[in-house]
């Protein structure tokens, strides 16, 4: 059946004999370059995306302009952008969100991962974080485990993403215990609950509650890798609290819709990489936001891609997590 993925890659395609492969990425792009972020303003993946952005101007010579469009944990713009032409100046900052765990958490994903982008490298991963109000009188991750059995589902956490949902949910898991899950639409609207006192429980990424712990507005009971976070060095990992095989950290990647020409996702790459280099965003990803740079090849995109994909419908699935 042709489809209009189809007939946009093909059309994209068509344009191209006349011109040397050389050509092609030295005539692109021919306007601004539009990055669609997954989820609001402040969150994690709209950070690193706006410090991308402005890092791969100068290699593109033309501006990536950011739109945020949030919405059914990353499916609203990820099929926005597989819809796309196939012209590269539509691009994606997807997530584990978007293109690991969807296929395990909705029963309807409208798109195919696989088929229906590109990848172009892998940005960046970055560790979650258990945080309680600073106030609350938890003050250990078993502190909050003992209340939560002594009034099981009375003790509520948030969630704005796919990765706060497995984590949250993988926790209450391995730990034996029933929470109440309050779902939000953005990660800094959760983060803001907890300060208020009427959430309980966040379990997010270091990048979004990092203001709020060093405010000491929240504390944080642990981290979800199997290290400890630098930022965070006097927080433990929930793995050395009881529960030995807990880990799970989140990730960011650039993709473009299918039938982007290689020219051009070459030319991405480069700008991706150069924008790695910069001094400033370095800075500010992995000593400020706690995140660590994890730049590839769009082969090597696709193929920690198609890893992680089994991964986390594994993880959701031993979380117990039906589709919705």
């Amino acid at each position: 059946m042709t489809t209009r993925r189809t007939l946009l890659a093909a059309a994209a395609a068509a344009t191209l004999p006349a011109l040397p492969r050389g050509a092609v990425a030295d005539t692109w792009p021919t306007g601004p370059i539009r990055a669609v972020v997954p989820f609001a303003p402040g969150s994690a993946t709209d950070t690193i995306a706006r410090l991308f952005a402005e890092a791969m101007r100068p290699a593109l010579g033309q501006p990536v302009v950011v739109e945020n469009r949030p919405g059914a944990n990353g499916l609203i713009a990820a099929e926005h952008v597989a819809r796309a032409a196939s012209d590269g100046h539509t691009l994606l900052f997807g997530t584990n969100s978007t293109h690991a765990a969807a296929e395990a958490l909705f029963k309807r994903v409208p798109y195919d991962i696989e088929r229906d982008f590109v990848a172009i490298s892998t940005l960046a991963t970055v560790p979650l974080v258990a945080i309680v109000n600073a106030n609350s009188p938890y003050r250990t991750l078993a502190d909050f485990i003992a209340a939560a059995k002594a009034r099981p589902e009375t003790l509520s956490f948030g969630t704005a993403s796919s990765s706060q949902l497995v984590a949250a949910r993988t926790l209450a898991r391995m730990a034996d215990i029933r929470l109440l899950e309050v779902p939000f639409r953005s990660s800094p609207q959760v983060v803001q609950e907890v300060i208020a006192g009427r959430l309980d429980l966040f379990v997010a990424d270091v990048a979004v509650t990092l203001p709020a712990i060093r405010g000491g507005q929240v504390r944080a009971l642990g981290v979800t890798t199997k290290t400890r976070v630098p930022q965070l060095p006097d927080v433990p990992p929930i793995a050395e609290q009881g529960l030995p095989d807990y880990a799970i950290f989140a990730w960011f990647v650039l993709v473009a819709p299918a039938g982007v020409p290689k020219p051009v996702v070459d030319r991405l790459g480069a700008a991706v990489r150069a924008a790695a280099n910069d001094a400033t965003l370095r800075d500010r990803l992995e000593n400020t936001l706690g995140m660590t740079l994890f730049i590839s090849s769009p082969e090597e995109a696709a193929a920690f891609i198609r890893a992680e994909r089994a991964k986390w419908t594994a993880m959701v699935k031993a979380a117990g997590i039906e589709p919705e």
